[in-house]
């Protein structure tokens, strides 16, 4: 996979151990592009950590019951995602506005113990993220645009079509999940999804169960 200037080919390419960026309802998948505004002081430390060395951080989740450490920040979903600063720009008030853009997904061995002011952890990466393409094949293209066009026209959205029709399944998929205006627990399984095509059946089960609900909730109101 190319990612900005570099090219992940293999485990060589990717770090053991990654900066961690806890974020609840955040979604970044292998290509696709997420921008962030970073304020808080530890962070701002991560990205300049990240940038002095691989420009690498992993996007994570907290877990999704809510659990606590002992030192009350909360415990970690098991999967995220290697994202690369492939941009970044200071606000001029002590804030970094940057673009990570997904590599492949990772799965946290252990926490590590650090001195730093984020935490760091031990993982092992997700190899066939970085050869998606071969997978976009088995992708139901069609149905994933019905699920999508219906859930847009049921919402009063637009879409830039031209874009969608060019778009390759793998970018099509991962671009639309992340776009999902779906719950923590809804992205956590669309990131755990185990390849491209069970993501793009995930994706449009949840939707199809969105519109379903919504259609129930628009009869209730009219009884």
């Amino acid at each position: 996979m190319q990612v900005g200037n570099a090219r992940y080919r293999s485990e060589a390419d990717l770090p053991h151990t990654v900066p961690v960026f806890p974020l609840e309802g955040v979604l970044l998948l292998p290509g696709g592009r997420l921008p962030l505004n970073i304020f808080e002081p530890r962070y701002l430390q991560m990205i300049d950590h990240a940038i002095a060395s691989d420009r690498l951080v992993g996007l994570i989740q907290p877990r999704l019951d809510g659990a606590l450490r002992d030192e009350a920040t909360p415990e970690l979903c098991s999967v995220g995602c290697f994202g690369r600063l492939t941009s970044l720009a200071e606000s001029g008030d002590g804030r970094y506005l940057i673009a990570l853009q997904g590599v492949c997904r990772f799965r946290i061995v252990h926490e590590l113990v650090v001195k730093t002011p984020f935490r760091q952890c031990r993982v092992t990466p997700f190899l066939a993220d970085l050869d998606e393409d071969r997978a976009a094949s088995e992708v139901n293209r069609p149905a994933l645009l019905k699920a999508f066009r219906a859930y847009l026209q049921a919402n009063d959205l637009e879409a830039d079509w031209e874009s969608v029709s060019r778009a390759g399944d793998a970018i099509l998929v991962n671009a639309l999940s992340m776009m999902a205006p779906y719950g923590p627990a809804e992205k956590q399984a669309l990131l755990e999804a185990a390849d491209l095509k069970t993501r793009a059946e995930t994706l449009i089960a949840i939707t199809e169960m969105a519109l379903a609900r919504d259609n129930e909730e628009f009869g209730s109101s009219l009884q």
